[in-house]
C-alpha cells in the first residue's frame, strides 16, 4: 500500500526568529514523521494473518465476476448487481487493505489472549472464511439458472481459482446469451366469467410484445391477477390456479416464444366463481360470555346490530362499514372496514370474519360478521412529569386526566385534564431567575366524525375525521415578572388521508390572554421596546390554523427517511372585516385589542440510514410571521426564537439575534428582546451507537431570527439581503440514552461563527479547553427529552 502524506506549508520567514530555532523545528517535523511511517509499518506487520491460517487451508479473498455480451443489454448493470449477490461466500473485511477483524479473531483465540485482545475479539473479530467453504461448480448453476429466469438461455460459464502463498480466489466468466423476447401473449380459454375478467384485467398487464422472458415479471403479473380477482368477489381465488406457459419452438434460428395462460387442472369450482355477501352481523359489544338469547336485534341499511344493553347507537356505527349486503367480496373494502373501526378510537380488537353459506354453481354467498370489544368507557389517570421544552424550561409536572371513551353512544371521547408544574430554565448562562408555575384546566370533546352546522356524509377510506373542540384556561407567573391569565378555544377537524400524510384544520381559535400583576422589573423591560410591549397588548388572537404533516420517518429499515410539516396560521381577518362592515373601534373587539396577523412555518428532515445503527440526520426550517393592518408585531407567543437544545444547540436558549442585535447585557431584559418574525435554521447529525442503550451524536447547526419591520431598540434585528452572513454556526458531540419508549439526551456544544460580533470577526474559535473562563464562555450544555429532530 502507498502511504501518500500532504506537505506541511512552508513557515513564513521571521527575521527575530533564531536560525538555529528554525533547524530544530524542522528535526522535530521531520521526527514525528519517521515515527509515524514506523507506526504504520508496524500496524501492516502486526495486523498479518498469514502465519495463522492452517497448513491445509486457504483464506478466502472472494471472487471477480466478468460478463460477456454479443448483444447490448438495456439492463446489464442490475443483471451484473444481482449475479454478484448469488456468488458465495462472503469474504473477509479489510480497513485499508488489512484484515482487521480476523487479525483480531487469531489474537482472541490463543491459549491465553490476555483482557485487550479478548475485548478486540468481541467488538472487532470476524471468523476466518477459508476456500474449503468455497463451491464454484455450485456458484455456476446458480447464475445459470438466475440468466434462465432473466431470459438468458443457453449462457456459459466458467470458473478459474488462484491460489497464492496461504490465499485463493476465484474469477468467474460469464458468457451471456442472446435473449428470447415474447411474439404473442394469449389467454387459453374464454369460456367462464372469470376468464372474461381475466381478459379485462390483461389491458393493464406488464407483459408486453417484444419483451424479454422474466421469470419474476411472470410472477408479479400473477400476483396482480391475484389481487384484483378478489376484490371482483373471488373469495376463494388462489395465484396458484394460474400457470404461464412459454412456446419456444416459434423458429430454429430466431430466440422468440409466445406466452400462454391458463389454469391448472383440477382448480376446484368455488376457487373460480364470484361470492357476494349475503348477511352482515355488527356485535357492537362483543364478548365470549354473553348469552346470545339475551341479546337485540336491530336491523339498519341491510346488517344486523346485536347487542344487549346499546353500547353504540347502530345508525352511527353504520357509516363506519363500507361493505354491504348484496355487495361482491373485497379484501380492499374489508380491510378499510377494519381500519375505519379501529380508529374510532373506543374498541380494543375490531375483528371481520367471513362464513361460506350456499354455493350455487355459478356463484357462492357469504355472512359478514363484525366482532366489536369495546375499551373500558371511564378512566382516571394521574401522572408525574418530567417536562423539558423547547425554549429550554424544565421541572416536575403533574397531570390528572379524567377520560370516557363513549360519552353519547357515538365514539365520543371527553378527556379533562387538570394540571400544576413548576419549570426553571436550565443551560441559562447569565440569565438567572427564569421559573415559572403553570396552573391549567382543559377539556376536549373528540367526534369521531364530521360535525358541521348542516349533515354530511363522509366516506373517507383509510381513516375516520375526526371533530375536535377544545375548552382550557392555564395561570403562569413567569418568575416575579408578570402573570398571565389565559382562555382558549378551539373548533377542528383532523384526519389521517394514508399512513403517513395527516391533516388538521381549526376553523375556529381563539385565545384570550390577560396580562396582570406586571412587576416594575418588568415594566421597565416594556417602556425600553415598545414593539414587545404591543406583543404583550394584544390580548385577543382569533383565527384559522391549518397543519399538514408527511411522514416516512418512522420505517427504521427505510435507506431515505422523509418528514415535512407545515403550519399556516391567519389571525384577526375576520375581526378586520366585521368591524369595517358593521362599524366600530378597528382596534378592538369586545373591548379587547386583537391582533392580525399571517404566519408559516415548514420543517424539512431528511434520514440516510447507512445501516440499522447508523444515521446521518438532517433539517431546514423556515418560518416567517408577517404582522400587518391592527398589528405592527406578532404576539409574544407567536414570536420565533433561536437557540436551545432543539435549535442551535451552541447558543442558549433565546440568544441568538434577532439578526445580529447584541443586548448589553444578557438578563432578563435581553430573554423577552432576542425573538422575530423570520426564522431560519439547518441542522445536521451524525447518529451512532456506542454500547448497549447508549447512543452518540456529532452534529452542527446554523440560524437566526429576524424582524419584519425596523425596531430602534433592537438596532440589525431587520431582516436584509445580506441574512446568510447572519447566521450562528455551532457544533458539538450529544450522548443519547434511547430506552425505546423515550429518549433522554445530553449534548455539549461550542459556537463556530456569532453573528452579533464585527462582520470581519464573526469565524474563529480558539478551542482553549484549559482556559475556564473560555469553557465558561463557550461551552454550553443541554439537556432534553427526546430526539432535537
Amino acid at each position: 500500500m502507498k502511504i501518500k502524506i500532504a506537505k506541511i506549508p512552508k513557515e513564513k520567514k521571521n527575521p527575530n526568529l533564531p536560525k538555529r530555532k528554525k533547524l530544530r523545528r524542522k528535526m522535530k517535523i521531520r521526527n514525528i514523521y519517521i515515527v509515524f511511517l514506523i507506526f504504520l509499518n508496524s500496524l501492516f506487520i502486526g495486523c498479518s494473518v498469514k502465519k495463522y491460517i492452517p497448513e491445509d487451508e486457504f483464506l478466502y479473498e472472494g471472487a471477480e465476476l466478468k460478463l460477456e455480451t454479443k448483444e447490448r443489454v438495456s439492463d446489464l448493470k442490475a443483471i451484473e448487481s444481482e449475479v454478484e449477490g448469488l456468488i458465495r461466500p462472503i469474504p473477509n473485511k479489510k480497513i485499508l487493505g488489512m484484515y482487521v477483524g480476523l487479525w483480531a479473531h487469531y489474537k482472541g483465540s490463543k491459549e491465553k489472549p490476555g483482557f485487550i485482545n479478548r475485548f478486540l475479539k468481541k467488538k472487532l473479530g470476524q471468523e476466518p472464511v477459508y476456500f474449503s467453504a468455497v463451491d464454484p461448480q455450485r456458484t455456476e448453476e446458480l447464475i445459470l439458472n438466475r440468466l434462465e429466469n432473466r431470459g438468458f438461455f443457453y449462457s456459459v460459464t466458467n470458473s478459474d481459482v488462484t491460489r497464492k502463498e496461504k490465499f485463493a480466489k476465484v474469477d468467474y466468466t460469464v458468457k451471456i446469451s442472446a435473449p428470447y423476447t415474447l411474439v404473442n401473449f394469449k389467454i387459453d380459454r374464454d369460456s367462464l366469467e372469470i376468464d372474461k375478467q381475466i381478459i379485462a384485467l390483461l389491458e393493464d398487464t406488464q407483459i408486453k410484445e417484444g419483451m424479454r422472458f422474466d421469470l419474476a415479471t411472470l410472477q408479479e403479473e400473477r400476483l396482480r391477477l391475484d389481487g384484483a380477482l378478489k376484490n371482483k368477489g373471488y373469495y376463494n381465488f388462489n395465484q396458484d390456479y394460474l400457470v404461464f406457459e412459454a412456446d419456444t419452438n416459434i423458429s430454429d434460428t430466431l430466440r422468440k416464444f409466445d406466452l400462454f395462460l391458463r389454469f391448472k387442472k383440477s382448480v376446484p369450482t368455488s376457487g373460480i366463481i364470484p361470492y357476494k355477501i349475503d348477511r352482515i352481523k355488527v356485535f357492537p359489544n362483543y364478548s365470549i360470555d354473553d348469552e346470545r338469547e339475551k341479546l337485540d336485534t336491530v336491523f339498519l341499511e341491510g346488517k344486523e346490530f346485536i347487542q344487549g344493553k346499546v353500547v353504540f347507537k347502530p345508525a352511527l356505527l353504520d357509516e363506519y362499514i363500507l361493505i354491504d349486503s348484496a355487495d361482491y367480496f373485497s379484501p380492499e373494502k374489508s380491510r378499510l372496514t377494519s381500519n375505519r373501526l379501529s380508529s374510532i378510537g373506543n374498541y380494543r380488537f375490531v375483528n371481520l370474519r367471513y362464513t361460506e353459506v350456499e354455493n350455487r354453481g355459478d356463484q357462492g354467498s357469504l355472512e359478514a360478521s363484525i366482532y366489536l370489544s369495546p375499551q373500558t368507557k371511564r378512566s382516571v389517570r394521574v401522572e408525574l412529569q418530567a417536562v423539558s421544552k423547547s425554549n429550554n424550561f424544565a421541572g416536575p409536572a403533574l397531570n390528572v386526566t379524567y377520560r370516557n371513551r363513549n360519552l353519547f353512544l357515538g365514539g365520543e371521547s371527553l378527556n379533562i385534564t387538570g394540571k400544576f408544574g413548576y419549570e426553571t430554565q436550565i443551560s441559562s448562562g447569565e440569565r438567572a431567575g427564569l421559573n415559572s408555575i403553570e396552573l391549567g384546566l382543559k377539556a376536549d370533546l373528540i367526534y369521531p366524525r364530521v360535525v358541521f352546522f348542516i349533515p354530511i356524509k363522509e366516506r373517507f377510506s383509510y381513516s375516520v375525521p375526526k371533530t375536535k373542540i377544545s375548552l382550557g384556561t392555564e395561570y403562569l407567573s413567569r418568575g416575579g415578572l408578570y402573570k398571565l391569565n389565559t382562555f382558549s378555544g378551539n373548533y377542528g377537524y383532523f384526519w389521517n388521508a394514508n399512513r403517513f400524510v395527516y391533516h388538521e384544520i381549526n376553523p375556529i381559535s381563539i385565545n384570550v390572554v390577560n396580562l396582570s400583576r406586571t412587576s416594575d422589573e418588568f415594566e421597565e423591560i416594556l417602556n425600553k421596546n415598545p414593539f414587545l410591549r404591543s406583543s404583550f397588548d394584544q390580548q385577543f388572537i382569533a383565527g384559522i390554523n391549518y397543519t399538514f404533516n408527511y411522514n416516512k420517518l418512522s420505517d427504521k429499515f427505510r435507506t431515505h427517511g422523509i418528514f415535512v410539516a407545515s403550519t399556516v396560521d391567519l389571525a384577526g381577518n375576520g375581526i378586520n372585516l366585521a368591524n369595517r362592515v358593521f362599524g366600530g373601534d378597528p382596534n378592538t373587539f369586545l373591548g379587547l385589542r386583537y391582533a392580525q396577523y399571517s404566519r408559516g412555518d415548514v420543517d424539512f428532515r431528511y434520514y440516510l440510514r447507512m445501516n440499522q445503527k447508523h444515521t446521518i440526520a438532517t433539517r431546514l426550517f423556515g418560518g416567517v410571521g408577517i404582522p400587518y393592518g391592527n398589528s405592527n408585531s406578532l404576539p409574544f407567543v407567536k414570536q420565533f426564537f433561536s437557540g436551545g437544545p432543539n435549535s442551535v444547540r451552541a447558543f442558549r436558549i433565546r440568544s441568538i439575534g434577532p439578526g445580529t442585535y447584541r443586548p448589553e447585557e444578557f438578563n432578563l431584559g435581553s430573554f423577552f428582546d432576542q425573538a422575530g418574525d423570520i426564522r431560519l435554521e439547518g441542522n445536521i447529525e451524525y447518529r451512532f451507537p456506542i454500547v448497549s442503550i447508549l447512543k452518540g451524536a456529532f452534529f452542527m447547526d446554523a440560524g437566526n431570527v429576524w424582524l419584519m419591520n425596523e425596531n430602534e431598540a433592537l438596532p440589525g434585528g431587520k431582516f436584509t439581503s445580506k441574512w446568510w452572513n447572519e447566521l450562528a454556526v455551532g457544533t458539538g458531540f450529544g450522548l443519547r440514552f434511547d430506552i425505546e419508549f423515550f429518549v433522554i439526551r445530553f449534548d455539549l456544544a461550542t459556537p463556530l461563527r456569532v453573528p452579533s460580533l464585527p462582520e470581519n470577526e464573526r469565524w474563529g474559535n480558539s478551542f482553549d479547553f484549559r482556559d475556564r473562563n473560555w469553557r465558561r464562555e463557550n461551552l454550553v450544555f443541554n439537556f432534553a427529552i427526546g430526539y432535537p429532530f
